[in-house]
Order: structure tokens, then C-alpha cells, then sequence
């Protein structure tokens, strides 16, 4: 059973490791360093605490002195002070966050609607932005990352609910031995990840999904969807306690997908799965546009949908970039795949529409350029460049099948393609990363932080990352049901089809996104 565990330990590559995305950080570094020293390692904070924190007497005390009394602290090492170098850009990376989702998504998704939708579609992503942040602040930023008790491997506890402990001087551990961020930072970042994870869903039901509705959605799903999840894939030990820990006792502690050794380094099955499966979910249950598939419905701008595509390029460097928690080469590393996948998804999807029907589309383009991006999140600081190259080349098609053949052989209304692009291409960069980590691949290897050695299991890693997906799609469609059916029977999730036919924008809102 020991070795079984041990395996499933090895197999969590840098996720643990190197990079790993904002990973949960129950008390410890997230190290980087392959091997530290022991007398580091015994240094290391307790595994069930969540964060450092300095008071303001032993921060002005001078290196090593403990200010109460006078005593020396030689007993006591000095806790990690943050660097400012990883501060600014850990703040940098949460403000490109925000600029993905309010102008990006909203402009990308509006460009995608006919112009008398185009408000509420801006209206309804920048509305479930605002409750996102307040819902993270008051309860899920503590079921996310806090310590779950009998519920563990699913859900955290209330510990830090209203930000309770977190203050300006409580630090969280990075993924290196002995680095820390600010925790408020890492409550900011982490927090922009629930926001638009939310977000991505209203593209499958839009010009058609009731305002209350969508606030209702906004409150409800994070709790049984995104809150959990984040916690499954994210939440563990900590790097600097995994040294003096044995494998079993790493995996006990940690959230249920973590334990079973998948990687993901930015969000692939924390974000783009589960908001691509509760976007099919919902536009099950919601059914079809009026018109849908009898007439045309094109998207009215898609200058808009460009400019939208490229604030969500930009904003995503802070997204897998800034998931390293670190200004560091595997954020370099985050940051040259993310250019180079979304290149070649791109280019890739321009491809398909040009040998399957003679002729290149900008929304063809925009559309790779998401894949790409959807792909390579959970790959970011795991595959080396020409790896994310081909991950690119390979997803674009594979999107481009369901978000046209499968959709009009099943005839759901995936309005704008959520699931095609989200669900789809996380999956497929879900299964990748554990292939591409590989280092005879190029890819950044796996690191066991028992001993600090290195190595990769190609079939144990590959498994591990398939049934990560298997949780995620499962889990997601489940809480997605609930979530939209309960919503369905009390609230009402559709506008009147009169309300549809004159648009969201003026019956819903009362204005209009243009006056011609």
C-alpha cells in the first residue's frame, strides 16, 4: 500500500513542485528546490498551519532578536520575510486577472451576440464578477483553502471565513523553500480565478437567461462546484512539511485529486473543465434559442470579439504566469508557453477552416486563440515550448469538431461555444500535461518531496491525470444540475420569448448597448 502511495507521490509532478498552479498552501512552501537542506527542512512551519504570520514586534526586531523581553530567538529562526520582487508581480498578475474578465470576456462573449444583446451579456459577466469577489471574502476563500476536517478530500472548513487570521503581516509559502507572498495577494489572485471561472459559463446561455437567474447562479454554483473543486486539486501540506512527512502522510491531508498525483498547473480542470461541463449543463436544462438552428444568428461585432480575445491573451500571462506564485524561470516558463500554445492553436484553427471550407475566419482565429489558451493552462509550467507548440497544434481541430459537428448532430445550443472550447480543450490539456512534463519531451520532469529526487512514470502520470478529468466532468455536471434545476423551479432561468425576440438589453436593463 506504502509503495502504491509513494508512486502516486512521485507522480505529482511539479505541481508540487515547480509551479504548480495556486495550489493550496496548508502550511508550507511549495518548493522548487529539488533538495534542500535538512536543517531547512526541520525548520519548516507546521503542516497544519495554513500561513505564516509575523507580528509587528518580531518584524522590527532585528535579525534574529525576539522584541518581547529582549530574549534572543536563536532557538527560533527568523521567519521568511516576502521578497518584493514576487510581491509586485503577484499583485501585477491579480490586476491582469481582472483585466481577462472585465474588459476581456465581457467584450469577447458581447462581440459574440447580436446587438440587441450585447448589454446584458457585459451586464451579466461584470455582475457575477462583483459577486464573486464578495462571496470569496466572506466564505470562499475558507472552503477553498483551509482544512476541511472529516470533509478534506473534497471541501475546506470555516476557519477563515471573513478573511478571520488574514492580515497584513499573515504570509502564505510559495512554492520554493522558504519564500512567502503576502496572504492578502494570494487571496486577491485567487479570487479572480473564481470570478471568471463563473463567468465562462454565461456564454452558453446567453441572449436568452434571466438576470435574477444569473445572480442567483452567481451565489449558488461556486458553493457546490467551483469552492470544491479548487480545494480537490489545490489544497495540500505544503512543499517545505512535505520533508519528514511519509508519502501516505502527504496524500492524507490533502485535497482528493492532489492525493491521487494529477497536475495542474493554472486551472485546467478547476476552471475550464468544470465551467465548460456546467456550461452544457445549463444550456441542457435552459434549452435552445427562439430561432436557434432555423435562423441566422451571427455575431454582430467581431472587432469587439478580437479586442476581447487579445485582453484575455494578455491577462492570462498573470493567470498561468503569476500560478507560479514566484517571479522566477518557471514563471518565464509559464509565460513563453502561454505565447507559443496560443500561437499555434490559433494558427491551427485558421488551418482546419481553410482546407475544410476554403477560407480563413477571424472568428476562426479568436476561437484557436482561446483553445490554445484553455490547453495550455494546466500544461503551463510542466511542458517545455515545443511541447506546448504541438499541444496547440493538436487542440484547435479537436474543438473545432465539437463546437460544429457534434453540436449540430446533438442540437444543444451552446451559444457561444463554452463547452467546445472550455471543456474540450481543458480536457485535452488536462490528458497532455501528463505526457508532456515528461523530460525526454522537453518538459520540467516531477519531483518527490520526501527525498527530493526526480524522476516520471509516463503510465501512472497519464492515469492519474485521466481520472482527475473523470472527477472533474462528474463532479461538475452533478452540483451544475442541482444548481440550475433548483434555480429553474423557483426563480425561472428563461426570459418570455417576447422578451427574447425584442432583446436582453432594453427589456431586461432598459437601455441599449447602441443608439443608431
Amino acid at each position: 500500500m506504502l509503495d502504491a502511495i509513494q508512486r502516486r507521490w512521485r507522480g505529482l509532478a511539479l505541481a508540487l513542485a515547480l509551479t504548480a498552479a495556486p495550489l493550496g498552501f496548508g502550511a508550507a512552501a511549495f518548493a522548487q528546490d529539488a533538495a534542500p537542506a535538512a536543517a531547512a527542512a526541520a525548520e519548516a512551519t507546521p503542516a497544519a498551519e495554513a500561513t505564516q504570520e509575523t507580528t509587528a514586534e518580531e518584524s522590527a526586531a532585528p535579525g534574529g532578536v525576539a522584541a518581547a523581553g529582549g530574549e534572543e530567538a536563536a532557538s527560533e529562526p527568523a521567519a521568511p520575510a516576502p521578497d518584493k520582487g514576487d510581491t509586485t508581480w503577484m499583485l501585477i498578475s491579480t490586476v491582469l486577472v481582472l483585466l481577462m474578465i472585465i474588459p476581456g470576456l465581457a467584450l469577447f462573449y458581447g462581440g459574440l451576440v447580436r446587438s440587441k444583446n450585447m448589454l446584458s451579456v457585459l451586464m451579466q459577466v461584470s455582475t457575477v464578477t462583483a459577486i464573486g469577489m464578495i462571496a470569496w471574502v466572506f466564505w470562499g476563500y475558507s472552503l477553498a483553502f483551509t482544512d476541511g476536517g472529516g470533509l478534506n478530500s473534497f471541501i475546506g472548513g470555516f476557519s477563515k471565513a471573513f478573511l478571520n487570521g488574514v492580515t497584513v503581516t499573515s504570509n502564505v509559502e510559495t512554492f520554493s523553500n522558504g519564500v512567502v507572498i503576502p496572504e492578502l495577494v494570494f487571496v486577491a489572485f485567487q479570487m479572480t480565478f473564481a470570478c471568471i471561472t463563473a463567468a465562462l459559463v454565461l456564454g452558453a446561455v446567453a441572449e436568452r437567461i434571466k438576470f435574477s437567474a444569473v445572480v442567483a447562479f452567481a451565489v449558488l454554483w461556486p458553493l457546490l462546484s467551483y469552492y470544491p473543486m479548487a480545494h480537490m486539486v489545490w489544497w495540500w501540506a505544503g512543499a517545505t512539511s512535505a520533508f519528514g512527512q511519509t508519502a501516505e502522510e502527504l496524500a492524507g491531508g490533502a485535497g482528493l485529486i492532489w492525493a491521487q498525483g494529477a497536475l495542474d498547473f493554472a486551472g485546467g480542470t478547476v476552471v475550464h473543465i468544470n465551467a465548460g461541463v456546467a456550461a452544457l449543463v445549463a444550456c441542457l436544462i435552459l434549452g435552445p434559442r427562439e430561432g436557434y438552428r432555423r435562423e441566422p444568428m451571427p455575431p454582430h461585432s467581431l472587432t469587439l470579439t478580437l479586442v476581447g480575445a487579445g485582453l484575455l491573451w494578455v491577462g492570462w500571462f498573470g493567470f498561468n504566469a503569476g500560478s507560479n506564485l514566484e517571479s522566477n524561470g518557471y514563471a518565464a516558463l509559464a509565460m513563453i508557453n502561454t505565447l507559443v500554445a496560443t500561437a499555434a492553436a490559433g494558427l491551427s484553427w485558421v488551418a482546419v477552416e481553410w482546407i475544410t471550407r476554403k477560407r480563413a475566419s477571424m472568428l476562426g482565429l479568436a476561437s484557436g486563440l482561446i483553445a490554445g489558451l484553455v490547453a495550455v493552462t494546466p500544461a503551463a509550467g510542466f511542458a517545455g515550448p515545443v511541447g506546448a507548440i504541438v499541444l496547440g497544434l493538436i487542440v484547435s481541430p479537436i474543438c473545432v469538431v465539437f463546437c460544429s459537428t457534434i453540436k449540430t448532430a446533438l442540437k444543444y445550443d451552446d451559444s457561444l461555444d463554452a463547452f467546445g472550447i472550455h471543456a474540450v480543450g481543458g480536457i485535452v490539456g488536462a490528458i497532455a500535461t501528463g505526457i508532456l512534463v515528461n523530460p525526454a519531451l522537453g518538459g520540467a520532469g516531477v519531483v518527490d518531496f520526501t527525498n527530493g529526487s526526480s524522476g516520471y512514470d509516463a503510465g501512472f502520470q497519464i492515469m492519474a491525470q485521466v481520472k482527475a478529468v473523470l472527477i472533474a466532468v462528474t463532479w461538475s455536471a452533478v452540483a451544475s444540475a442541482v444548481v440550475f434545476l433548483l434555480i429553474k423551479f423557483t426563480l425561472g432561468l428563461r426570459v418570455s420569448r417576447d422578451t427574447e425576440e425584442e432583446g436582453l438589453d432594453i427589456v431586461e436593463h432598459g437601455e441599449r448597448a447602441y443608439h443608431v
